[in-house]
Parts: structure tokens; C-alpha cells; sequence
């Protein structure tokens, strides 16, 4: 299936110029509370709704922490991170080591790509000092 062409409804335009605005990524939380005195306020589920039409697009990326919680941003922002599984600590890796990757025709089985996510998880520097390892 193809990538949705067609222009963003208002909704989904105002999730992203309020993605575009921020400097980091945003929970749909934050997106609701950000509009919630807005003219473009909306519920949460519709919140969500759009968001994951915006991601089936290839117009928002999603990552997911290892406390279940998506965090949103822009695909042109490519940000890949690296995260504590103890404190939940992230921290965005500088450049993406896959931005030149391609995928060879035989093995993508003409998939459409339209966005990639990196992630790397382990523990940060204070929580290896807080383990007694043996």
C-alpha cells in the first residue's frame, strides 16, 4: 500500500506544527496539553487517531520507552537514541548509522519504506555503578 499522498486534514497540520516547534520528541499527552487551550484543542483519542494516521503516512516517527510510553516527532527529524532499561535515561545518538543503508530489491520484497527507528538499550553510567555486578 502506498504512502498517503494527500494533504493533512487540519488536525493532523496542527500536531505537526506543534512537533516541528519542539526541539525534542512528545508524548500525545503533551500534544493534548499543548492544544488544550488552542483553537485546534481536541480529545486524546483523537489526539492518537491522528497521530498514528500521520505515522502511516511516514509523516511522524513513534519510539516507545521501555515504560510502554510513544514519543512523536517529525520524520525529517532523524534522532536515534540510546537508553538506560534502569532509570529509563535517553540519550540521542549524534549521527544515524543507517542514514546511507540500502536495502537490496531481493530482500526488501518491494516494501515501501518511508521511515526507520534505531534504538539501543542497556544501562547508563550511574546505573552500572548502582549494580553489584559479580
Amino acid at each position: 500500500m502506498p504512502v498517503d499522498q494527500s494533504q493533512p486534514t487540519l488536525r493532523q497540520k496542527q500536531l505537526l506544527k506543534e512537533l516541528r516547534g519542539c526541539c525534542d520528541e512528545m508524548s500525545g499527552q503533551q500534544l493534548h496539553r499543548a492544544l488544550q487551550d488552542s483553537p485546534y484543542a481536541m480529545g486524546l483519542a483523537t489526539v492518537y487517531r491522528n497521530l498514528r494516521q500521520l505515522q502511516q503516512r511516514g509523516l511522524v516517527r513513534c519510539r516507545h520507552l521501555p515504560t510502554g510510553e510513544a514519543l512523536y516527532a517529525p520524520v525529517e527529524r532523524d534522532l536515534h537514541h540510546l537508553t538506560c532499561v534502569d532509570c529509563g535515561q535517553t540519550l540521542p545518538i549524534e549521527h544515524c548509522p543507517l542514514h546511507n543503508l540500502n536495502i537490496p530489491k531481493e530482500q526488501s520484497h518491494d516494501f515501501q519504506l518511508i521511515f526507520h527507528t534505531l534504538e539501543f538499550f542497556g544501562l547508563c553510567e550511574s546505573c552500572q555503578k548502582g549494580q553489584k555486578l559479580p
